[in-house]
């Protein structure tokens, strides 16, 4: 149990035996002190003043006097300050710790829970290829998924394709037009970046045709309207959903040549699930759901036939469910998903990590599952994230100007390869193991990089500031890491005495105090779905580290105990930067 638990827990039982009256965790918060204050956890006692009828400083020093007496194996003093109760836990509760978990690689990680979790992520079109904004959707939903899997859940990793509608069947025209029956491999393109090239000319000669008709006294909207190769495009959508041979052809080898380009970048940022949906299988679901929405008097059809839901009483606004022409819409289709994934996989909760311009469609569909009475209704959980630009600006695919994974990634792995020979420490490497490093580095600080900050806060991702060895980065913490193992492949190997009779000193408590939170610090990240509160916490357990290595030897200790002590304790700093990295995805490198 995280020790706050145990010392709230404890605290409330002390509280009903000193007043004889009811005391629960809810009843008064705790925190950890400020650096500023001696003591390690702080109870806020204003809480307890009304009820107990006593000032705060009468009630801190009944409270901290008494735990001393009763549990003088995890407290040694207190101080009262301004209403709040500073409590210092002792050494031998820290040297528990380490004695008992300095070699369990699981440390932190909570047992099975009974409870299914779906996170859905990446939800790539295949018109172009995965670019900026897909990492960090790929990265937060993947390493949600894994801070999960961590907290017991069991976990399914799933991913819609964009594969049909009008934007597929503009890189389809694009290269009946264009192509002159190249291909990929003719022309020696990654599938994904051709298919995508198409789709940007399909742009060019879009803008050229309303330029074109403006000229001819045309207005915009009829310029657009009218432009010949839109109306090839609109017409290849009729044939595509009419089942047209040669179109469902076309279409099928396109879609494969980027499915092919696609694996090649899941496997290189490390990307995987468990279950993809095709959105050409899916865009007809919810349809019958939504019939017997109408039946129910949920829906309501209008005059020309076609299906809503009225929202405004709920604060938003009347939604389109079937068009008049009965087809279907976005929202008819993640109704029938959403109801597909319950029944495959009996979740519990469903989450979709989907950027923040998509929170009016999710507040929606969850509101629409919840008045249909679907079995999720209430399970559904939009893991909303603000959009991630370059110093240089916003991108636009059909413009070409999206920074595409792939060059992104080349671009981390060399920028790591400069910043690493810069440094030379790398005579020792043959020429495996530097590419092996330098995609490690290169991959690693731009994961950590757009891991760090909240998911909610959109950012701006600058490669040379994330790969920075001294600052708040991924290579930072792995070349924490590997000092460590550095230091511990010098000395000899470690048994663990049964007990440590010397003394903390406060580098040693400190380290000690930030690994006995790793449990719940996985905790909060799982709750929040929030993988930047893992993030912050390796950054400042590795920062913690190098300031107490700076400050103590380890090789040269006090005596033999205080040496096997620190190789213990840094051995567990080790296992959990190790732990907490590989749920964000990243490797740490045994030496760089």
């Amino acid at each position: 149990m995280n020790l706050s638990l145990q010392i709230q827990q404890i605290a409330a039982e002390t509280l009903e035996n000193l007043y004889q009256e009811s005391f629960t965790v809810s009843d008064f918060q705790i925190n950890e002190t400020k650096p500023e204050f001696e003591g390690n956890y702080t109870i806020v006692l204003f809480a307890l003043v009304k009820r107990l009828k006593k000032s705060p400083d009468a009630i801190g020093q009944e409270l901290g006097q008494t735990l001393i007496e009763k549990h003088p194996e995890l407290f040694t003093g207190f101080n009262i300050i301004k209403g709040f109760l500073n409590l210092t836990i002792s050494d031998e509760y820290y040297k528990s710790i380490l004695l008992r978990f300095n070699n369990d690689v699981c440390f932190g990680k909570h047992p099975m829970n009974g409870k299914k979790v779906m996170v859905e992520y990446s939800s790539p079109n295949t018109n172009k290829p995965l670019h900026l904004g897909h990492l960090r959707n790929n990265f937060l939903g993947w390493s949600v998924a894994e801070i999960l899997k961590a907290n017991g859940y069991e976990v399914y990793k799933s991913c819609i394709v964009n594969d049909r509608g009008i934007h597929i069947c503009k890189s389809m025209v694009a290269w009946q037009l264009f192509a002159n029956g190249a291909t990929p491999e003719s022309t020696n393109t990654k599938g994904d970046h051709f298919v995508g090239d198409y789709y940007v000319k399909f742009n060019d000669a879009y803008k050229k045709e309303i330029a074109e008709g403006i000229a001819a006294g045309l207005s915009e909207a009829e310029a657009e309207k009218n432009a010949p190769i839109m109306k090839l495009t609109q017409q290849m959508l009729v044939d595509w959903e009419a089942g047209k041979p040669e179109v469902m052809d076309l279409w099928k080898k396109m879609n494969a040549w980027v499915y092919k380009g696609f694996d090649v970048t899941y496997a290189s940022i490390g990307s995987d699930f468990d279950k993809i949906y095709y959105e050409s299988n899916t865009y007809l679901l919810g349809k019958d759901t939504v019939q017997k929405g109408l039946e129910k008097g949920i829906f309501y059809k209008k005059d020309d036939g076609s299906v809503w839901i009225d929202l405004q009483p709920d604060g938003l606004d009347e939604k389109l469910l079937l068009r008049k022409d009965g087809t279907s819409v976005y929202i008819t289709q993640d109704i029938g998903l959403a109801m597909q994934k319950y029944e495959e996989y009996k979740i519990d909760k469903s989450i979709y990590v989907i950027g923040d311009e998509q929170n009016y469609h999710m507040k929606v569909l969850q509101l629409i599952a919840q008045k249909l009475g679907l079995p999720y209704g209430n399970d559904i959980h939009h893991l909303s994230y603000g959009m991630v630009e370059l110093p240089s600006g916003k991108m636009k695919s059909r413009e070409g100007t999206v920074v595409d994974a792939d060059d992104l990634v080349d671009e981390m792995r060399n920028t790591a390869k400069q910043h690493t020979e810069s440094l030379g420490k790398v005579k020792d490497f043959n020429p495996e193991e530097l590419n092996q490093l330098y995609s490690t580095i290169g991959l690693g600080a731009m994961k950590f990089y757009l891991l760090r900050v909240d998911p909610k806060k959109k950012m701006i991702f600058n490669p040379e500031e994330s790969i920075d060895f001294h600052g708040f980065t991924g290579p930072f913490i792995q070349y924490s890491y590997a000092r460590i193992k550095s230091i511990l492949r010098k000395e000899e190997p470690i048994s663990t005495p049964s007990s440590f009779s010397s003394p903390l000193l406060p580098l040693e408590k400190k380290l000690l105090f930030e690994l006995e939170q790793y449990p719940q610090i996985l905790s909060t990240a799982g709750n929040a779905l929030d993988p930047s509160v893992l993030a912050n916490f390796l950054f400042q357990l590795a920062k913690s580290f190098n300031a107490f290595y700076a400050e103590h030897s380890i090789s040269n200790a006090e005596n033999e105990e205080k040496k096997q002590l620190r190789l213990a304790l840094i051995g567990m700093i080790a296992n959990v930067i190790q732990s907490g990295m590989q749920l964000l995805g990243i490797r740490v490198p045994e030496r760089m």
